[in-house]
Order: structure tokens, then sequence, then C-alpha cells
């Protein structure tokens, strides 16, 4: 009798589950022949850093389908130089700072802040007040004192890395005590008709090292420039052809420093598709060198797709540890 009656309750407890969730019965995929491994699951250890550690943040891709001939939309860093990041977001008992300087792209605050706010989301914005920052507004942050994300945005209109070479400047974001520079510059230094790999490599190298000399233990995330069109007389725009001399001098510049570098230039198709593709979504301003919102809005959630999947990368190591 009490047998039955389970049978019963196991029985009812299906139908119900069918009725609850049968959207979810119908689009079950197959199951493999070999199940792969299940990060997400493991031996529960109590310490609160390791509990922070086992989070794994969700994140969607957000190429359009539309563009061609995409790379992957990954962070290089062999060193793991950013590291010393992901570990203090992870335990998020303090203030994660992250300066984000750059030209004209920054300046219009949409792109960063798409990057902001989706961090805010994923790890805590209880770091700063909530206000809303616009082209009219500046960028910075306004902190609390709480743990969680702090994201500055310092952006100048026809900026080069060497514009942010000053006193005034290399003050104002030490001021900030950041964990992490997002370094963003490459699109006016394309616009340069004697472009020099070499000049641009000592302005580079002038700036980290400026930096690193007030702040020994600071971190850098290279970005390199999306691609966009210049005048060429008769002709009228074509892309500018100097763009992938910049990005890859902008490589050899990481790679040489052990720096990380997010190469947006190639992971939206490079020489041969980037700015065909951002041309094809209508997402260039008139000029085709700016972008309108809905490009801006991509770049976002393009690099806040790269920092999460770098992110839990480092998850994935720490948890093979234990």
């Amino acid at each position: 009798m009490r047998q039955s009656r389970i049978r019963l309750w196991i029985i009812t407890l299906c139908g119900l589950f069918g009725l609850l969730f049968p959207l979810a019965v119908e689009a079950q995929d197959p199951v493999p022949e070999k199940a792969r491994r299940d990060r997400n699951s493991g031996i529960i250890n109590p310490s609160h850093e390791l509990q922070q550690l086992m989070q794994f943040v969700p994140v969607c891709n957000p190429m359009p389908e539309s563009f061609k001939n995409t790379g992957d939309n990954q962070i290089i860093d062999p060193d793991a130089s950013l590291d010393k990041v992901w570990e203090k977001i992870s335990k998020m008992e303090s203030p994660v700072r992250i300066v984000h300087i750059g030209d004209s792209h920054v300046r219009g605050h949409v792109f960063p802040y798409v990057v902001r706010k989706n961090l805010e989301h994923d790890f805590g914005d209880e770091a700063v007040l909530d206000m809303e920052v616009s082209y009219r507004t500046s960028g910075l942050a306004h902190e609390t004192g709480r743990a969680g994300i702090v994201y500055h945005i310092i952006g100048v209109n026809g900026a080069t890395c060497a514009t942010f070479s000053t006193d005034e400047r290399i003050r104002m974001i030490i001021d900030l005590n950041p964990d992490l520079v997002i370094v963003s510059f490459g699109t006016n230094e394309a616009h340069g008709r004697r472009y020099s790999t070499s000049e641009h490599l000592w302005q580079m190298q002038s700036l980290i090292d400026r930096l690193r000399n007030k702040c020994p233990d600071l971190t850098f995330l290279i970005t390199t420039p999306p691609g966009a069109y210049v005048r060429s007389g008769r002709r009228g725009r074509v892309i500018n052809p100097r763009t992938a001399s910049v990005v890859k001098t902008e490589q050899e510049f990481a790679e040489t420093n052990h720096l990380a570098l997010w190469d947006m230039y190639h992971i939206v198709g490079g020489e041969d598709r980037a700015c065909r593709n951002w041309l094809s979504a209508d997402m260039y301003q008139r000029d085709r060198i700016h972008f309108t919102v809905a490009g801006y809005t991509l770049q976002g959630l393009l690099l806040h797709e790269a920092l999460i999947k770098a992110y839990n990368t480092y998850v994935a190591i720490q948890q093979d540890r234990f």
C-alpha cells in the first residue's frame, strides 16, 4: 500500500513537470555519446573566496549575423597579465577600478558606458552612484566606498596615445587609483599621412612607462581601432590603408611588453571586412570614421563579452586547481 502511494506520488509529480515545462522537454538536445565536463559542479568548499571563484558569468554573443569573416572574440593575454584584476573581481572585497582612456570613440561615452553598465550588472554597482552619462557629462564615476565595479571614462576628441602622456593627464589617471587601464587609440594615428611605426611605438612606450612609474602594479589592456575611411581625391572615401599598419604595431607592442590585447579590428573582419561590415550594417556616421549609437553599442557589447570570457577562463583554471 505504501509503495503504491509512493508510485502514485512520483507519477503525479512527473505529470506536473510536463505541464509546467513542456517547451523545455521538447527543446531538449540529444545526449552526446560522451558527456562534456560540467565545470559548474564540484566539491563545495566553505571558503568565501572559492565560492566566489565557482561562479561563472553568463554572456551572449552580440556579433551580427550579417558581419562576414569575423574572428574569435577573445582577449589575447598569454602571460595572464589580467589575472590580478580577475582575482580581485572574484573576491570583490573592495572597489575594482577600471579607467578607460582613448580618442573620440571613447569620448562619445556610448562605447565604454555600455561596458561599464554591463560589468556593474555582472559584479555589482554598489561602488558607484547611479548617475546618467551622456556626451555632455563627465565620464568619471562617483564612488560610494563600497565594493563593486568602478569604471571611469576619459576620452579626448582627436587624441593619440601621446595626448595622454602629459603630466596633467598622467596625474588624472593615477589619482583615480586604477587596477586596470584600458587603452583605446589608433584611429587618429592611422589618419596621419606620414604615419611612422617607430614613432607610434615610442609614444605607446612613453605612456605605459609613465603610468607604471607612478603605479608599478598597474595592469593594462590595449584595444585596436575599429576601422575607418579616409578621403582620397576624386575617389571619395576609401578604406584607410594605414589602419592595418597601426593595428600590427599595437599587436607587436602588446606582445613585446607582455600586455593583454583586445583586437577589435580583426574580430570584426580585419583588413578585408571590418569597414565593409560596419558600413553594410549602417553603423557609421556620415564621415565613416565615427559610429552611430548602434555601432558604439555593439563595440561595447563585444568588449564586454571578451572581458567576461577571459574572466570565466580564469574561474575555470581556479576550479581545476581545487
